[in-house]
């Protein structure tokens, strides 16, 4: 039977009460975690949020009726127990914070009863995930899992805190919005009032920022949800949060340079870790041509070398025939790797054509010089050898080369290298590497649209000396955009905007809009940029995947209380659900079978 609070009030947390307390008498409420009857006294771990903190129980303090409450004490019980601060009468138990103390009780009330769950309230649970998302409320109770929220909340303080200081004004914008079908899917929202007629859940606050700045806010931020109707991953959800910033009157240097003291406050207060300015640079083009990626990680080396210059006039088609396609060929080093098994080579191979490659050539190094290949009998020996001195090979190395487009043979040994490096057990997971990655291609071809898009969005500012390049040549204009990165993860993102219409209507002619559709869908934007607008740049953060390297986690549901699973879907909420009828009705929605469409 539960018993009421009445007259109790909880003093401390559980891992508040030190040996500093001892002698002083505590009142102390949470869960069971385990209760270990010992033949006139019983030992209660009792957990809150904060931790474990051991209870006694013997008949003589608590009394006849207390003692069988204690008997009765089962796992995830809620209990408030009034008692001593005492020095532990038996071990000290290292491992925990109030390892050294216990509390000796002399009163106690259940406060709540609780059926056996489904799975034991542990750190690193091997339950399988589906069933903790189930009864995630109860694998919230996980000191793993509260550690990572509070580390989140503390991060959040940490932000507004410093933003605030800065002189950053936090501002809410809307969450039902206009569609605007440029990227990702948007999370539709039907109206009632307006039917046939529909809201969009926002991808970014991206447009509000900038009317904030049209506004004259100057400095603005924001931790906000956003939505994206696109498929899952371990570092995506369909609803996100981000840390989103817009400044007026700003370049690219500004942006970075607020933003690395906002990163060094964050690691330092949040997790101790001090992180060195200024943070390396990085423009696109470099990090492509050495890391095969636009967020790489840069814990190690094993770079790419491009080595088309040394092969374009060899033997083997493979190289000849992707250089005189325009493409080229590049290798990695997997240095001291040349004795790698046929058979874990072979599952490299087929490891590259996930990313669009044919497959990967590779020559071993063996330790008396002579090489073992799949190529090296279509090239001659000087030629061998220049190769594998523009590797920077040694006996006992194995390189592998890809041949092909570049963005296929950047995708495809970018890949590689970090899967290799987690073989070769390469990868300092207690290190924290930062990279901005700069410059980047202010658009791309899509083959499926026949026409350039957007890289970041139509917004963005080309770099000035590139902007003769949009009438010639718009495919090497580069962007007045930036990364920031942070071992192999892009945690955030951002550019200056155009601010001068001469050159968003160019933006708009090159992506193909006619001014009536430029309107159409920005027109809202665009028309304020008529009433001065001035120079401005942002950036945002994804709180959720910052969070998740923050505590070493290797998937984004270990950061967020209620998180989807890969289909979007809550498993313990079942959403989403068929709904009533009768709202359909009054939305004037049908919804039909598949087999109906």
């Amino acid at each position: 039977m539960a018993e009421s609070m009445k007259g109790l009030r909880r003093s401390h947390r559980c891992t508040e009460v030190s040996n500093r307390n001892i002698g002083e008498t505590v009142t102390v409420m949470g869960w069971v975690q385990k209760s270990r009857n010992k033949g006139g006294i019983i030992f209660v771990d009792l957990r809150d949020r904060s931790g474990i903190l051991q209870i006694i129980f013997e008949e003589s303090d608590v009394g006849s009726e207390g003692f069988a409450k204690a008997e009765h004490l089962r796992s995830e019980y809620v209990i408030a127990v009034r008692g001593r601060v005492e020095a532990r009468s038996g071990a000290v138990n290292k491992n925990l914070l109030t390892g050294d103390i216990e509390i000796r009780a002399n009163d106690i009330r259940i406060l709540s009863e609780a059926e056996t769950p489904p799975f034991p309230i542990e750190e690193d649970s091997k339950t399988k995930e589906e069933l903790r998302l189930k009864y995630r409320y109860l694998d919230l109770r996980r000191p793993d899992l509260q550690r990572n929220l509070i580390l989140r909340s503390r991060v959040a303080n940490i932000t507004r805190s410093f933003l605030t200081e800065e002189g950053f004004l936090e501002i809410e914008t809307p969450t039902l919005t206009k569609s605007t079908p440029e990227g990702a899917r948007d999370y539709l929202v039907p109206s009632r009032v307006h039917p046939g007629q529909f809201y969009a859940l926002p991808q970014s606050p991206q447009l509000f920022k900038q009317l904030l700045m049209c506004a004259g806010y100057d400095r603005y931020f924001q931790i906000v949800k956003c939505y994206r109707d696109e498929d899952l991953r371990a570092d995506r959800q369909p609803e996100f949060t981000q840390i989103d910033m817009e400044l007026s009157f700003v370049d690219v240097d500004d942006v970075i340079e607020v933003n690395e003291r906002l990163l060094k406050k964050m690691f330092k207060e949040a997790i101790g870790i001090d992180v060195e300015l200024p943070i390396q640079r990085m423009t696109y083009k470099e990090a492509m041509d050495r890391f095969g990626s636009d967020k790489p990680d840069i814990r190690f080396g094993m770079e790419l070398k491009d080595v088309s210059h040394i092969v374009k006039g060899c033997g083997f088609g493979v190289f000849t025939g992707a250089i005189e396609n325009g493409g080229s060929v590049r290798g990695i080093n997997a240095q001291g790797q040349a004795t790698m098994p046929r058979k874990k080579i072979d599952a490299m191979v087929n490891f590259v054509k996930d990313y669009g490659a044919k497959g990967l050539a590779y020559l071993a190094i063996n330790e008396d010089g002579s090489y073992k290949s799949s190529f090296a009998k279509f090239m001659t020996e000087d030629e061998l050898a220049s190769l594998v001195k523009a590797m920077e090979a040694k006996p006992g190395d194995l390189l592998f080369f890809a041949a092909d487009k570049d963005d296929i043979v950047y995708a495809a040994l970018g890949n590689l290298r970090l899967e290799l490096a987690k073989n070769m057990d390469l990868i300092n997971k207690d290190e924290y590497k930062f990279l901005w990655v700069t410059e980047f291609p202010l658009l791309e071809y899509s083959e499926e649209e026949q026409r350039y898009v957007a890289k970041h969005h139509p917004f963005t500012m080309p770099m000035e000396e590139d902007l003769h390049l949009l009438d010639t040549d718009p495919g090497k204009v580069r962007a007045k955009a930036y990364d920031i990165v942070l071992n192999g993860h892009e945690i955030g993102g951002g550019s200056v905007r155009i601010y001068q219409s001469d050159i968003q209507e160019k933006m708009f002619e090159v992506l193909g809009f006619t001014k009536e559709e430029a309107y159409e869908r920005f027109g809202f934007l665009l028309n304020a940029f008529k009433f001065g607008v001035p120079p401005h740049a942002g950036l945002a953060y994804g709180l959720d995947r910052l969070i998740m390297l923050m505590a070493k986690e290797d998937n984004i549901r270990d950061v967020i209380a209620f998180p989807k699973v890969k289909d979007a879907s809550c498993l313990m909420t079942e959403a989403p659900s068929i709904v009533d009828n009768k709202q359909l009705i009054e939305l004037g929605i049908d919804v039909k079978n598949n087999t109906d469409i």
